[in-house]
């Protein structure tokens, strides 16, 4: 290698990756700068900086999106589908791993298999299954979430659990632990980055998803954060003209993922990165 070419190479990768912070963080600053104007200066010039700072359009915006009920029920769903697919999909994933029989295989096969169909190729006989069950509720949805997240929850549970040396689990047993001890407290403390990964990946999809909770709870009082933004245009006006309370509350929609990820992207990333080599 000549001389100076390492350092050259590195401020190629410095500019490349500066580039593509810039183009992922732009749609968020313009949504930031535009949760802060009214209607008129978005139309005028939606690249611009506001012409006065104010909090007016985020409170509109709280009462256009009925914040505190949304986000109530937001959070319910959210935190109880992504319990159930990790209560579920460990010790699934573990089991599968640890017993290898054509079963199993077969089982895990499938599990991948179903990451790949589209939901809408399921979503209508689905919705009419439901209907008949009395479940187009919350509660419904939350099954239907914790079902849906499985697939992939397993696949990334298994990757990891094939890492764990079998030696642990033995001795918990000569221990004198049952299986359900040996499990919940010796194995599954060992893969708290691939849990941290599927509360991140599953509490996302949830927090975010449209249509499941559209065609589920749509004609309810009952309105996720997702649902409220769709019905907020249809409100506005009795706070404001739509864009001026349509992007404060997109602003105040995706704010709380973003902490939760910004406080837990290490184990986020180590978590991908373990079960995707070790699958």
């Amino acid at each position: 290698m000549k001389p100076g070419t390492g350092k050259a190479g590195q401020i190629i990768l410095y500019i490349v990756l500066t580039v593509l912070l810039l183009y992922t963080l732009t749609p968020l600053l313009f949504l930031l700068l535009n949760s802060f104007k009214s209607q008129a200066e978005i139309v005028r010039n939606p690249l611009a900086l506001p012409d006065e700072w104010t909090f007016q359009y985020l409170i509109n915006a709280f009462a256009s999106i009925h914040f505190p009920q949304a986000i109530g029920y937001t959070l319910l769903i959210t935190i109880i589908s992504v319990l159930l697919i990790v209560l579920v999909a460990s010790p699934c994933g573990w089991i599968i791993t640890r017993h290898k029989s054509g079963g199993s295989t077969f089982i895990y096969l499938m599990f991948v298999a179903a990451m790949l169909i589209p939901f809408q190729a399921v979503m209508y006989p689905l919705m009419n299954i439901m209907d008949a069950l009395h479940l187009k509720n919350i509660p419904g949805l939350i099954i239907m979430y914790a079902g849906f997240g499985l697939s992939m929850s397993i696949f990334l549970y298994s990757g990891f659990f094939k890492s764990v040396p079998r030696g642990i689990e033995e001795a918990a047993l000569i221990d004198g632990a049952n299986i359900f001890q040996m499990f919940f407290r010796v194995v599954f403390p060992l893969v708290k980055s691939t849990t941290v990964t599927v509360m991140i990946l599953n509490g996302m999809w949830i927090w975010n998803d449209y249509l499941l909770p559209f065609l589920t709870l749509g004609l309810s009082d009952q309105r996720t954060l997702v649902l409220e933004l769709y019905y907020a245009k249809m409100t506005s006006g009795q706070f404001g003209s739509p864009w001026e309370i349509i992007f404060p509350s997109v602003l105040i929609t995706v704010i709380p993922m973003i902490i939760i990820f910004l406080c837990l992207q290490k184990y986020f990333v180590k978590g991908v990165s373990e079960g995707a080599i070790k699958a």
